[in-house]
């Protein structure tokens, strides 16, 4: 996507950026049924942000530059000891990494939890977790990929708002001199935690399936989504602006998965769909041929609803990945002439 072409609410800090366009409310009502989010404490200078590996392993070189990032933003960093720990393609064993993750959810000095990567390995120990310091004493968790698993997990149980962001292993190594696109998606890392409202805009696709929607938004990354049908993480769609993004799967299996929820009735009740990033989609095997785009797939599994859709939302595996805050009210536009969600 054309960087002109998608305008974010992100005030400039001391990294040199220009101040970006902000946006006009849209004018919807909040509906009366609406219960509040909890919102964490946004962040100040001097708080601490702790990094953990609930997943995927990452090295300690591999978090430096989000470390200097975070703090040039005035943050204090706590690594986790499960950063640099390794079980195969964990970060740790079960019980490490179950163990790490559950020190940062229990220390009140910690006001933000970031996911040093992805990967695979959050589902496994989620169960585990004691969320009751947590839930007297909310903090932001960060990331996205495998982190659906904590933010769909959290928003069910306790209702508590978290932020599905870029990870440790998405910052660039030299700020300065990383692409514009790049720049602004870091920034709103920082904005979303320290309170700025986020609101984007970005050019409609002819594909989109026009509307206004206001709702809580709730989503992530569909194979973690629909792993998570009929567990005690099941994301609940109901009433809520949806988002997803995937990478690196076959057409069969993203249609797969888009039946689950379809089958599972995720798809009947929402306020609006957002699909974000589908990438590296793998090729079909010779004669195997699926003949059906990440379009087809989505309007056939929402043709009997009057909700809006929007396609190729900046979110997801891919550069132009923004923050969003899950878990809070949101007003969603699609229109011809744009698409924006606004916190």
């Amino acid at each position: 996507m054309n960087r002109k072409h998608f305008l974010s609410a992100l005030v400039a800090t001391g990294a040199g950026l220009p101040a970006l366009q902000t946006l006009a409310g849209i004018g919807l009502p909040i509906p009366s049924d609406k219960k509040e989010p909890l919102v964490p404490p946004y962040l100040k200078p001097g708080d601490i942000i702790g990094i953990t590996c609930p997943a995927g392993y990452i090295s300690r070189d591999e978090i430096q530059p989000a470390i200097r990032i975070m703090e040039s933003w005035g943050f204090n960093i706590r690594i986790g000891k499960t950063v640099g720990d390794r079980d195969y393609s964990f970060g740790g064993t079960d019980a490490e990494r179950l163990a790490d993750l559950q020190a940062m959810l229990n220390d009140e000095d910690i006001k933000a939890i970031m996911c040093g990567r992805g990967g695979y390995g959050t589902a496994r120990i989620v169960d585990k977790l004691d969320f009751s310091r947590f839930q007297r004493k909310p903090k932001w968790v960060i990331g996205f990929s495998d982190a659906t698993v904590l933010h769909c997990h959290i928003s069910r149980h306790f209702g508590i708002a978290s932020l599905h962001s870029k990870m440790c292993n998405s910052f660039p190594d030299d700020f300065r001199k990383a692409e514009p696109i790049v720049q602004d998606t870091i920034m709103s890392v920082y904005q979303a935690l320290t309170g700025k409202k986020m609101q984007y805009s970005t050019q409609p696709d002819t594909r989109n399936r026009k509307g206004k929607a206001r709702g809580v938004l709730t989503g992530g990354n569909l194979s973690i989504i629909q792993s998570m049908s009929g567990t005690d993480s099941e994301i609940d769609t109901n009433g809520k602006i949806l988002f997803l993004e995937e990478v690196g799967e076959y057409p069969y299996s993203l249609d797969r998965m888009l039946g689950t929820l379809q089958r599972s009735h995720k798809l009947d009740n929402l306020a609006g769909l957002i699909i974000g990033g589908f990438n590296r989609i793998k090729p079909d095997d010779p004669g195997e041929e699926f003949g059906r785009t990440v379009y087809d797939m989505v309007m056939e599994k929402v043709k009997e609803f009057s909700y809006p859709v929007c396609f190729n939302f900046p979110v997801g595996h891919q550069k132009n990945n923004y923050a969003l805050k899950c878990g809070m009210m949101h007003s969603l536009y699609v229109g011809d002439d744009a698409v924006t969600l606004k916190e």
